[in-house]
């Protein structure tokens, strides 16, 4: 277990599960194609002195996304760096799967967790930091003065994980599941210990097909949730009132990998979840710029060859994929059937407030957070709804239920303002923002196209029964997110040639339709 998986996540410290109340982020409006305010950039959670209860199974492991923190890494270091934020990922991984595989001992000792775990797992955490500092302070940078003080983590006890975590909250049935997906061959898998134990497929706590999630709260029959969508922002008379479709397919030819190449360069694995990719189509951990321009693209545009990419869906129906035994896959609690979407459409929209400048060649964007279960919704933007829906329902913290005849929609909407210096930044987050309430660029950041996505998909309504779900969906995701729906996220990596960048701000700030 020794690789240099390099993947860096997001912050982790608190999740929310509101298991009746849809929860829409950021003020925005979150129609296709009318997305703007979506999530905030986060702050420093409190890292309470959680411990766990004699009783209490605990459920997940929480640590601090120390990668957020290193905002100004020198571009000497950040290769380093990122192969160690990436390591720190592998870590918490390894201690998830520690902890689902064994719960006899944690039964017999109460303090078996934090000795046996989270101790440990502190202690490799506070090596790789003393690295990162010295690759930092090498090249003549300055690391953060409180590092250090990240490098504990904490066990989240079953009957916090869908209450928002550290922050506790309204609970329906979180973590009192037994086995909260679909039961068949449940005790089948072979997934890295994914298993709740020797108990015939019968989850404790996480629920799942692989028992690491979702569970029955987190679902919501849309019909019974009340309308949430909040009126867009008004327009100026300087708007860019065009839009820009380019059309990319659905990933019919199953292009897929487990990298992430933005945040874990030259890292196997980096992602610890599979990802659809349309577009370009020569993208993986070791592809670069150059790469990106000789790749190809699935777009109809060929000038069009920019990387989108996305979590798989998967439906838990028993079944499994081609991926069962292996990492990232069925090894990592991903398991169950490949969905690939019926529709995904792109487009790119203006601003209600002023003209688009084009975007950079090479700008990348991660918009979301694979990593709300433990950190909180701060950098969350996950957009779940029904066909017949969007304008009147978007959720964040529930997988929807549709009514047989609508299909799932996920959305997401990319952050709209640019820094005009950089195409990435060290946490890949603060050289892009998103507009404020009233669609404005803040703090002198540009206003760029921002790209919106439309995934969907037809999947037969999940069933709860008994407090356990059957035939559940969920997202991708690292295995202690136990595939909560705030974790989705989209990945974007902006590669045009022939003048594409320019044609597309053009015709938004003209008004026109392409």
């Amino acid at each position: 277990m020794g690789r240099n998986t390099r993947k860096r996540r997001t912050p982790l410290a608190t999740k929310a599960i509101a298991a009746s109340a849809a929860l829409a982020l950021g003020g925005g409006g979150l129609i296709w194609a009318n997305f703007y305010a979506s999530a905030h950039e986060s702050n420093n959670n409190a890292w309470g002195n959680q411990t766990k209860a004699a009783n209490a199974q605990v459920a997940t492991i929480s640590c601090p996304d120390i990668g957020q923190k290193l905002t100004s890494v020198p571009r000497q270091a950040r290769n380093e760096v990122d192969g160690e934020l990436a390591n720190l990922d592998r870590q918490i991984t390894d201690a998830y799967q520690r902890l689902m595989t064994t719960r006899q001992a944690q039964a017999q000792d109460p303090s078996f967790v934090q000795n046996s775990i989270l101790q440990p797992l502190k202690d490799r955490r506070k090596a790789i930091v003393d690295r990162i500092k010295l690759e930092i302070t090498r090249v003549g940078g300055t690391s953060p003065s409180n590092l250090d003080a990240l490098t504990g983590c904490t066990g989240t006890p079953a009957n916090q994980t869908n209450s928002g975590g550290q922050n506790g909250g309204q609970q329906q049935n979180g973590g009192q599941q037994q086995n909260g997906g679909q039961q068949q061959n449940g005790g089948q898998q072979q997934n890295g210990g994914q298993q709740g134990g020797n108990n015939g497929g019968q989850q404790q706590g996480n629920g799942g097909q692989a028992g690491n999630g979702p569970v029955a709260a987190d679902f919501v029959d849309i019909t019974k949730v009340q309308p949430n969508v909040a009126a867009k922002p008004q327009k100026s008379g300087n708007a860019s009132n065009g839009s820009f479709t380019t059309r990319c397919g659905v990933n019919a030819n199953k292009n897929h990998n487990t990298d992430n190449v933005i945040v874990a360069p030259g890292v196997t694995n980096g992602a610890h979840h599979l990802h659809d990719y349309v577009g370009n189509q020569k993208v993986n951990a070791f592809s670069s710029n150059q790469t990106f321009l000789q790749g190809g693209t699935s777009c109809q545009n060929k000038n069009d060859l920019s990387a989108y990419y996305w979590p798989v869906v998967r439906v838990q129906d028993g079944t499994q994929d081609f991926d069962q035994n292996a990492d990232g896959g069925g090894k990592e609690g991903n398991v169950g059937k490949i969905l690939t979407p019926v529709q995904a459409q792109i487009k790119y929209v203006g601003s209600p407030t002023s003209k688009v400048v084009p975007m950079p060649q090479f700008l990348r964007i991660i918009t979301g957070d694979a990593k709300t279960t433990t950190n909180g919704l701060a950098n969350a933007n996950a957009h779940w709804s029904c066909t017949g829906f969007e304008n009147k329902v978007q959720l964040t913290t529930q997988y929807p239920i549709c009514p047989q005849g609508s299909n799932v929609v996920r959305t997401f909407a990319f952050q709209s303002c640019w820094d005009g210096q950089n195409v990435d930044s060290a946490n890949h987050r603060t050289h892009v923002a998103f507009a404020d309430a009233n669609g404005n660029c803040q703090n002198g950041f540009k206003a760029i196209p921002q790209l919106t996505m439309r995934l969907v998909y037809k999947i037969n309504p999940p069933t709860i029964q008994n407090g356990v779900v059957k035939n559940a969906y969920a997202v991708d995701g690292f295995p202690e997110q136990l595939h909560k729906p705030a974790t989705d996220h989209d990945d974007f990596i902006s590669v045009t040639t022939g003048g594409l960048a320019n044609k597309i701000a053009n015709c938004i700030n003209n008004g026109q339709r392409c």
